[in-house]
């Protein structure tokens, strides 16, 4: 049975399945009703592999989204991308298998109302707005009923990466056809041969700044570069940061981040007071 504790949960979560997404790239399916039924998109849960003193600590990964099984709310979707010692185990998870999980964790999204809704990602950072672009365009519920959620008249996703060999499978995004999908690649392997941004200014020029949010999930550059171009632009812009982090409850201060505050500036927990942080109050030149 999961132990709970100020609306986050801990227990051991059964492999469903592990799908490849791309070269590197992985979703795996967790049975956890309890977490499915409390997370919101943008938050994050840790997991750990049990039994296992290497790697010791959890390692924090975002919601990609819920699912359902049998018409009830069964469990999590994690999409990640292998660098390490953990994602390297997490390759080779197999069905049955169990992985320790506790969350929800930190922050999600704001609750917003707008008229364009658009999502920046880069590399595996595009997995946060599978959640996001469904609870926009379809209505999808998170959390407790009486959450109002993010809605949007329409919504984009700009996804870069360096190659096409990189890109993610879009299949479980068929779902939203509303939903304007636009790939950059910095090589032109596919899509736009570019950046991020020369895809999001002209779309940030020819719209009402007002009626335009702007999410943004991936390589910290990447986010710093879309955050001054919507602060130029005067575009409201809100950032899901990749902060490493050991506890992932503010008890170790490993993942702070400089933000600025009305006193000049201070350090904020990503875990507790993010991972979603306006982009423009970040001090991206001082995070390495």
């Amino acid at each position: 049975m999961p132990t709970c504790e100020n609306n986050a949960c801990q227990s051991l979560a059964r492999v469903v399945s592990l799908d490849s997404l791309s070269d590197e790239n992985y979703r795996v399916r967790l049975e956890c009703p309890e977490i499915a039924a409390a997370i919101l998109p943008g938050q994050f849960f840790m997991l750990r592999c049990p039994d296992r003193t290497d790697p010791l600590l959890g390692r924090p990964f975002a919601l990609y989204d819920t699912y359902e099984a049998d018409g009830k709310l069964a469990g999590i979707d994690v999409g990640f991308h292998v660098v390490g010692k953990m994602t390297g185990l997490m390759e080779d998870l197999q069905p049955g298998q169990e992985i320790e999980i506790w969350g929800p964790l930190g922050n999600g999204f704001p609750e917003v109302e707008t008229g364009h809704l658009i999502q920046v990602a880069g590399g595996i950072g595009y997995t946060p707005f599978v959640a996001v672009s469904r609870e926009a365009l379809l209505g999808k519920q998170y959390g407790s009923e009486s959450r109002q959620g993010i809605k949007a008249d329409k919504a984009s996703l700009i996804y870069g990466v360096r190659t096409s060999r990189f890109r993610a499978n879009m299949d479980d995004l068929s779902d939203l056809k509303d939903l304007d999908i636009q790939i950059c690649t910095e090589d032109g392997s596919e899509g736009h041969h570019g950046l991020v941004t020369d895809l999001l200014k002209p779309m940030l020029e020819n719209g009402p700044k007002e009626r335009i949010t702007v999410l943004t999930c991936g390589p910290l550059r990447m986010m710093q570069a879309v955050s001054a171009l919507c602060e130029q632009l005067g575009v409201a812009c809100w950032a899901s940061l990749e902060t490493p982090m050991a506890c992932g409850f503010g008890a170790c201060f490993s993942c702070v981040v400089p933000v600025k505050t009305e006193d000049g500036w201070d350090y904020r927990r990503s875990c507790m007071e993010g991972p979603v942080f306006p982009a423009g109050d970040i001090l991206w030149q001082s995070i390495s």
